[in-house]
């Protein structure tokens, strides 16, 4: 084990500092403010400056993307086809890249897959700059790109529990959640500002610079190997599988999956914000109605960000995940029964924070309640829940939506969360009863 692990171990930062000083506790304020202990942490302050940076570059990206497809072909149903073109080599790589991550230095595969993920961007500005017009081309560069973040999400998530010690992972955790929600905010709003500006392409050669300034960042962390022996073993299906397997003997980390599932299947109502904005919200504006409601969540999970100094610090993990989703589900419930534009902002920003609270708890629990040689597969696992969930509540709303409105589907849904999550807790004690 190299020093970074001993000190990191031991709960003393590299720099010499530790946990139990100012911005453990705190008055007034401080209490409510984000909790910023990590950050005195070197190793994991590189970490987290390179998410900054590429928050906002991934999203001009994921705005690009669809754009360009929907300049080109005209069709909204291209748009959807180019979505479900990324989301196998996603699934597949995230939980291939989890069994890589338990197998390999975390540091070594986190420069690969960024320069994969970098040289991806440049090609997409490649062949938006050259006029190449092909959207066979942009969904190939698309999965590929996927497959690339599907390998690198689960080493760079395992990666913390390793820079920081088990007290701060809710902190860390908030810390990283709050920048990847601002890059959701703020990466499109930018894009929209761009585009009419320096055209399409170069959103993509931003993405690219941005990545290259991750790349940097990650050459500066210590080395990540794997802390065992047994755990150096070439990474398979075999490897995959030992990482289910290894989750339905720990029912704390299913659970938290199960969690996960209930409220973004059940609860998660985007694929019904534009006929919301078409029609019941229509005298509010339908662009403003439609742009409201896409970045409310967002919005919502920031401020929770910036107030995780009341959660963070929390030891009952497995009751904030449930009290989490319930809000979430009683959140939604509330947005399907108002008419009023602004009052469902609201909830919506309340259901925004309600999943700030929940993405905190599940990754500590995921990074506390699992072994360093597993954390890779649970975050491959993780990555998998995270994307595969909202694309089903995708298929679920929009059938139900079609057949009994928007507002009695997105009501329906969320009553769903509430109950089911009710029903999961006081099915399961591993879960209400889990604490650090």
């Amino acid at each position: 084990m190299d020093t970074s692990d001993r000190t990191t171990h031991s709960g003393e930062a590299p720099d010499g500092t530790r946990p139990d000083g100012a911005g453990a506790g705190g008055r007034g304020w401080r209490r409510w403010a984000m909790d910023t202990r990590p950050l005195r942490r070197p190793a994991y302050r590189r970490l987290w400056t390179s998410t900054i940076v590429t928050a906002v570059g991934s999203q001009l990206t994921a705005v690009a993307v669809p754009k360009q497809i929907y300049d080109l072909t005209g069709s909204s149903a291209w748009v959807g086809y180019a979505s479900l073109a990324g989301l196998l080599p996603l699934v597949v790589f995230a939980l291939w890249g989890g069994a890589i991550a338990d197998r390999m230095d975390r540091r070594r595969l986190l420069l690969i897959t960024n320069s994969g993920l970098a040289v991806t961007s440049v090609l997409f500005w490649v062949q938006a700059a050259t006029g190449l017009g092909s959207v066979l081309v942009l969904m190939v560069l698309l999965a590929v790109q996927q497959a690339f973040f599907g390998l690198n999400s689960p080493a760079r998530n395992a990666s913390i529990a390793r820079l920081v010690p088990p007290e701060e992972l809710p902190a860390a955790n908030a810390l990283g959640s709050t920048v990847m929600q601002t890059g959701m905010v703020a990466g499109p709003l930018l894009a929209g500002v761009l585009i009419p500006v320096i055209g399409l392409s170069e959103l993509y050669l931003i993405d690219a610079v941005a990545l290259c300034a991750t790349l940097w960042a990650v050459v500066r962390l210590p080395a990540l190997p794997p802390l065992t022996e047994a755990a150096k073993n070439r990474a398979g299906w075999r490897a995959i599988a030992e990482g289910f397997r290894y989750i339905s003997l720990h029912k704390v980390l299913l659970l938290s999956f199960v969690a996960d599932i209930i409220a973004m299947v059940f609860g998660m109502p985007r694929a019904l914000f534009p006929q919301l904005a078409a029609r019941t919200y229509a005298p509010y504006g339908e662009g403003l109605a439609l742009g409201l409601l896409f970045a409310a969540i967002p919005i919502g999970a920031v401020l929770g960000g910036l107030m995780s100094g009341t959660f963070s610090r929390a030891r009952r993990h497995g009751p904030m995940v449930i009290a989490a989703v319930i809000a979430w589900g009683v959140a939604i419930m509330g947005l399907g029964l108002t008419s009023n534009l602004w009052i469902a902002v609201v909830f919506l920003a309340a259901a925004g924070v309600a999943d700030m609270v929940s993405m905190v708890f599940r990754g500590a629990i995921l990074l506390s309640a699992a072994t360093d040689e597993m954390r890779g597969r649970m975050q491959g696992v993780f990555t998998v829940v995270v994307a595969g969930g909202p694309r089903l509540a995708d298929v679920l709303h929009g059938t139900a939506g079609s057949a009994l409105g928007p507002r009695a589907a997105i009501a329906g849904g969320g009553l769903l969360v509430v109950l089911a999550t009710l029903v999961l807790a006081l099915a399961t004690p591993a879960l209400r009863e889990y604490r650090i």
